[in-house]
């Protein structure tokens, strides 16, 4: 079996996982990333084909340069289309030209012969962000029309799926959204990670990592850290990440808030993107990662911050409640909310959570790798790619081929 892992050029952590999990099963991969992709880490068995169609994707490049790259990304994958004898097209992220992503490439690919499956972190991406509209729905209705199946990560998804845009059950699998566990995790120690970033060892340290969009809430947790800090001076919240694109009028707001407040001394930032080698810093440094969403049906950062063994408090949205083991590997509280986040930070704090963090944090490791294994993904994975080879089978046989 052959499979094109279209990765839209970014996301390395789920695109190595899964890329690990099928070369296990035997699968044959042409692996379609960019730049962002090392070959030496591409490139870990004989059956793996890197093509690196994507090149460059660094923001900072001119417009003339975006243009004439994407130009040339969508070319060569063109091309590559048709001389690929991978039957499966498997995409794990679109890229962000609409009406070409979601219905002309596929319309092509299904053209040339392809079977697509399409992984759909997100069902509505702008109804998350509240900006959805008519021509966003109905080019997302011909995207799930077009594609053979769709993987999802939560049953609210799926529902979702059917619910809304008419996809048949038969169309869409459940899969856990496998643990992070390709990220660099060295003999450093979270007193070393502390001192790099500034932080004292008897801080009480909140974790909001990832990019700054509106949906995370944010400024839930700059509220939160304002009551704390009237009785304890030692809570530091650390801001880590890139902001969005369109939410800088938001991050603006959060920094006059943190001003107003004069928390400036409490909030470590690092709103820049951060590197996969720097990422554990910011984990090993933290007792807790907040996660104060306010529209999200599951967060890669909870399994991120379960590599590493720390505890998650998050808001009682999506599928934190199901995947937070309420004391044992983090908390819930209510969304948007700031109060009960500021009440369940304290409770955090006064738990055996906190107070023994050696076991806790080998605990939630075990509990990580136990749940959201890239074995059971590879497994679903490769049922519906096996289903699909053999409808192709059968259709080629019905036509005579």
């Amino acid at each position: 079996m052959k499979v094109s892992l279209l990765t839209g050029g970014s996301d390395r952590p789920y695109a190595f996982g899964l890329l690990n999990t099928l070369v296990a099963r035997g699968v044959e991969i042409d692996f379609i990333g960019s730049d962002e992709f090392k070959p030496s880490e591409v490139l870990i068995d004989p059956k793996v084909k890197f093509l690196n169609l994507r090149g460059d994707t660094s923001p900072m490049a001119s417009a003339r340069q975006k243009m004439g790259r994407i130009g040339r990304y969508y070319w060569q994958l063109l091309k590559y289309t048709i001389t690929s004898d991978a039957i499966i097209f498997h995409i794990l992220w679109a890229n962000r030209f609409i009406i070409l992503d979601r219905v002309l490439m596929n319309l092509y690919y299904k053209l040339m012969g392809k079977k697509i499956v399409f992984t759909a972190h997100n069902v509505n991406e702008k109804q998350r962000d509240n900006c959805d509209n008519i021509y966003n729905r109905l080019t997302l209705k011909v995207l799930y029309a077009l594609v053979d199946h769709v993987f999802v990560h939560t049953q609210p998804m799926k529902t979702q799926l059917i619910d809304e845009f008419g996809v048949r059950e038969d169309k869409v699998s459940v899969i856990p959204f496998g643990i992070n566990n390709t990220l660099p995790n060295t003999s450093l120690t979270g007193r070393e990670a502390r001192h790099k970033l500034g932080l004292r060892n008897d801080d009480k340290v909140l974790l909001f990592f990832g990019r700054v969009a509106n949906y995370k809430g944010l400024e839930y947790a700059v509220d939160a850290l304002y009551r704390l800090v009237k009785n304890d001076d030692r809570f530091r919240l650390v801001v880590a990440g890139r902001i969005e694109k369109g939410c800088e009028n938001y991050w603006s707001t959060i920094e006059s808030v943190i001003e107003q407040y004069g928390l400036n001394k409490q909030v470590v930032k690092r709103i820049d993107f951060i590197p996969d080698d720097e990422v554990e810093i910011f984990f090993k440094s933290a007792d807790v990662l907040i996660l104060p969403y306010k529209a999200i049906f599951q967060s890669g950062l909870q399994f991120l911050a379960y590599s590493f063994g720390l505890p998650v408090i998050a808001t009682d949205i999506g599928s934190f409640r199901e995947d937070i083991v309420e004391g044992k590997t983090g908390m819930v509280c209510r969304p948007e909310d700031a109060d009960d986040l500021a009440d369940k930070i304290l409770a955090y704090f006064r738990s055996d959570l906190f107070n023994n963090p050696q076991q806790a944090r080998r605990e939630i490791m075990d509990y990580g790798n136990r749940k959201y294994s890239w074995e059971e993904v590879g497994n679903i994975t490769c049922a519906i790619y096996e289903r699909l080879m053999d409808k192709t089978g059968l259709d080629q046989a019905s036509q005579g081929l």
